[in-house]
């Protein structure tokens, strides 16, 4: 079986000094290893090869043989580590809470507790609709799932 605290070892030691974070490691049926890995600006498909190589150089496919994918995270793919609410600050993003509620808006601030979000709800004021902004904080440990929400515009 093939190691997972090895792989995000090597991973780990690849990456310390640079400005790429991990995102999460899975080990499927038939030895599948996915790496999502992702930084700041994106990461670009180069630099997915270069760490495939890198992690194929120091695992044996004499030992066990696996089928190895280095990609990012997909657009819709659920934040997993605080990097990715850093990554998207000032973009809107969906949010839904332990308690089923679902927000939408902008990432204004992220913290080692939680998150801001400027959301804009619409309240009847004297037979017309007004929009209200307000900033909502969100504690991590009260979120089900956050995601980038995608516009085409």
């Amino acid at each position: 079986m093939i190691n997972t605290e090895k792989i995000k070892k090597i991973i780990a030691d690849w990456i310390e000094d640079k400005d790429i974070f991990f995102v999460a490691l899975s080990i499927g049926s038939g030895n599948t290893i996915k790496v999502l890995l992702d930084k700041p600006e994106g990461i670009t498909i180069d630099e997915c090869v270069l760490i495939s190589r890198m992690i194929e150089a120091k695992l044996n496919r004499d030992e066990e043989d696996y089928e190895l994918q280095v990609s990012s995270p997909g657009l819709g793919m659920p934040f997993k580590v605080i990097e990715q609410y850093y990554k998207n600050m000032g973009n809107k993003i969906e949010v839904i809470t332990l308690d089923g509620l679902k927000n939408k808006g902008i990432l204004n601030k992220v913290t080692d507790k939680g998150i801001e979000l400027g959301i804009e709800t619409r309240v009847k004021k004297e037979k017309k609709k007004k929009v209200i902004h307000k900033n909502i904080s969100i504690d991590y440990n009260q979120i089900t799932t956050a995601k980038t929400v995608i516009a085409f515009k």
